[in-house]
């Protein structure tokens, strides 16, 4: 996949775009001072998490929405703006910037790019969006619709408070339903939240804390495999950077398949479990074992809404089974599966 990535760069290189994609004028890059200037101007806050030098649909994104005029005039009095950017070239990036994009990207579960998050003043999100068709009237109306999930939100949390025991569970639950975050992002964001809706249902008769525990340990899980590919990247040389990923590669499958034979989870936790073992084994060339992981994958949970995309994962895995690559240019790019989550 990283071809891909290196192949749209290589285009923008080439045709001189470099970082124009970025937000530019009008877009913060200090999240800690962009809250300071939500409160003080009782603004919400845009997060553009993006890859402005490689990620087509960032790209798209950019040139069709966020550099036109209406786009600027339709949000200035509603949202600070704030790029989170992961660029290939990152040279125009100071270290402190780096490492704030770095945590940032962790704090809100960021799977793939773009992706859009709205947050009030104080930094918690409350809708997630991407790429849309339709230029920057549309996406400023889009945006409009997701900006009252906030009002939603703050009124459904002030009616659960009236109410006691499992009543108030439930209404707390459906508040946060509503806003429809990953899980992890509700764990960290919410869990003053969590802790009412505890409190409220001790006996867990809504099942809403077991599920929240199991997201916990998925984004524990999360976090170890992909340190496995982090180290890997350590090397300095071409060739100890190979030998290296080959390693991570095989230390990433046995924790992968560990953990599918200890049973840790079920649905769409274990959905997301063998995609990732279906990724793994793509990176090294087996294709049949990651289709093989792939049907599998869809088998563990084949009403979630990631199923819906499970079919299209394999169109790419078949492709490239049979000698595909990135010779498609940037549309071939952006069929990225990371990538395309986000831009949907």
């Amino acid at each position: 996949m990283k071809t891909k990535y290196l192949f749209a760069a290589a285009v923008a290189a080439s045709l001189g775009l470099g970082s124009a994609f970025a937000g530019g004028e009008g877009w913060s890059h200090d999240f800690e001072a962009s809250k300071k200037q939500a409160a003080s101007e009782k603004k919400d806050l845009l997060m553009d998490f993006t890859g402005s030098d490689w990620c087509g649909w960032c790209i798209k994104l950019n040139d069709e929405v966020f550099s036109k005029d209406p786009f600027k005039a339709g949000t200035k009095d509603k949202f600070v703006l704030v790029e989170v950017d992961f660029p290939n070239d990152d040279s125009k990036l100071s270290e402190e910037t780096k490492k704030q994009n770095e945590e940032l990207k962790n704090k809100f579960a960021i799977e793939g790019f773009p992706t859009i998050m709205l947050c009030d003043a104080g930094g918690k999100p409350y809708a997630q969006t991407g790429y849309q068709e339709g230029g920057p009237e549309k996406y400023v109306a889009h945006l409009d619709e997701l900006r009252a999930k906030r009002e939603a939100r703050d009124k459904a949390f002030a009616e659960a408070d009236k109410q006691e025991g499992p009543a108030k569970s439930k209404a707390l639950i459906a508040a946060l339903d509503a806003m429809e975050l990953e899980g992890a992002m509700v764990a960290t964001f919410y869990g003053d939240t969590v802790e009412k809706i505890k409190a409220a249902d001790p006996k867990d008769e809504t099942g809403y804390v077991k599920k929240m525990e199991e997201g916990k340990k998925f984004a524990d899980f999360d976090a170890k495999l992909k340190g496995f590919f982090e180290k890997g990247q350590e090397a300095e040389s071409e060739e100890d950077m190979k030998k290296a990923m080959e390693s991570a590669m095989g230390d990433a499958i046995k924790f992968v398949e560990k953990t599918l034979a200890d049973g840790s989870f079920t649905g769409e936790n274990k959905q997301k479990v063998l995609l990732a073992k279906a990724s793994i084994h793509a990176n090294s060339g087996k294709f049949d074992d990651a289709l093989k992981a792939i049907d599998e994958s869809l088998a563990a949970a084949p009403n979630s809404d990631l199923a819906a995309r499970i079919p299209g994962f394999k169109k790419q895995l078949e492709a490239a089974k049979n000698g595909g690559g990135a010779e498609g240019g940037e549309e071939e790019e952006a069929e990225d599966p990371a990538e395309k989550k986000a831009g949907e």
